[in-house]
């Protein structure tokens, strides 16, 4: 599965009762999913699932792939401390129809979390996982690093395909890509090499067959199969292209996929090797990282450097200093709802909100 590209970890909604504002949630994931962002990650730090009860989390897995568009690749935040209930929230997400699960690193009992352990831990998720894993590596909510060496032994997994990296380590991030490069894999593309997954492939199906039923129709009244064999006609025999309605794939090679998570190095990050970002940022901003990676992507390394420039400041204070209360204030400046965060996350105060709306003037979504 192709995970290149810049991918909001969205936050969830609340009333101001505390209780998940589900409409809200909804329209934030139509709006992201008219945005050029490669997917969306639901229930990933940023949304506060660590704050959530068991059926809360899946409800809001439901809700959000529900109001998704099919062309967006959808990862769900399934990671717990055990690897059975991790397992079983994995397992619920694939009947939603998500097309990876992103497990971020047991660390509560953090002296036993030695390297045996994690690959004792991912191995055996990865083995009974219905879909791909993403590790996802966040020291500075866990106070647990996982080491680059552990990281590039896990790689060889086949159902072990990513590694969303949040610790800012460039360092690191070149260590995990050069030791990776030796895991070759095929990914289902589209014919512009975007990402291509199962639950897209069963979007087109199901459109191809409504379609044929409206031909059908429209055939038996006037006669004619003119237009189904003109359809016939227009469809490619290159071997090396599928088609299924009108989604149009093909293969491409990849291998182990490095995210990061640190918006502030998005562009150093990229020029090392990494494919693709989740980002706290791309929830109130996701055109102005997207644009860094395009253009990286277009080879225009000197805009990319000039896009990085514009929001590092505004990442650094409205999510590094501020952190969810700041991304979720700085999503409502730029018409996604944010609204409050659960306790003990506390409300910002005037001045805190009167910089964050200096911070972002200049960059709108």
């Amino acid at each position: 599965m192709l995970l290149h590209g810049i991918f909001p970890p969205i936050t969830t909604p609340f009333y101001p009762n505390g209780e998940v504002y589900y409409k809200k949630l909804e329209s934030n994931v139509e709006r992201y999913s008219r945005t050029p962002v490669a997917g969306i990650v639901v229930q990933g730090s940023t949304g506060e699932a660590i704050l959530l009860g068991d059926q809360e989390r899946r409800d809001v897995l439901k809700s959000a792939i529900a109001a998704a568009a099919p062309n967006k690749v959808m990862i769900a935040g399934t990671g717990i401390e055990s690897a059975i209930e991790t397992l079983r929230l994995t397992e619920y997400a694939a009947t939603l129809g998500y097309d990876a699960a992103m497990i971020r690193t047991p660390h509560y009992y953090k002296k036993q979390m030695l390297p045996a352990n994690l690959l004792a831990f991912y191995r055996t998720v990865a083995d009974q996982s219905p879909l791909p894993l993403i590790i996802y590596n966040f020291p500075q909510a866990t106070g647990y690093d996982m080491p680059a060496d552990v990281v590039i032994e896990l790689s060889n997994h086949p159902n072990i395909i990513a590694i969303k990296e949040s610790s800012g380590n460039l360092d690191k991030v070149k260590a995990m890509v050069d030791g990776t490069r030796h895991i070759k894999r095929q990914a289902t593309v589209t014919e512009t090499f975007d990402a291509v997954t199962p639950r897209m492939v069963q979007a087109a199906e199901a459109e191809s067959k409504k379609e044929s039923r409206e031909l059908v129709s429209v055939a038996s009244l006037t006669g004619s199969a003119d237009s189904t064999r003109e359809d016939a006609k227009s469809k490619p025999s290159s071997s090396a292209v599928s088609v299924v309605g009108k989604l149009k794939t093909r293969q491409k090679e990849v291998g182990f996929q490095v995210m990061v998570g640190a918006a502030h190095q998005l562009e150093p990050s990229l020029a090392r090797g990494a494919v693709g970002a989740i980002l706290a940022f791309a929830c109130p901003a996701p055109t102005a990282c997207y644009e860094i990676y395009a253009a990286l992507k277009e080879g225009d390394d000197a805009l990319a450097r000039e896009k990085q420039e514009r929001i590092k400041r505004a990442v650094e204070r409205v999510v590094g200093d501020f952190g969810i209360p700041g991304a979720k204030y700085a999503m409502d400046l730029n018409g996604y709802f944010g609204g409050s965060a659960r306790l003990p996350f506390l409300p910002l105060s005037g001045e805190q909100k009167a910089e964050i709306e200096k911070l972002m003037e200049n960059i709108r979504n």
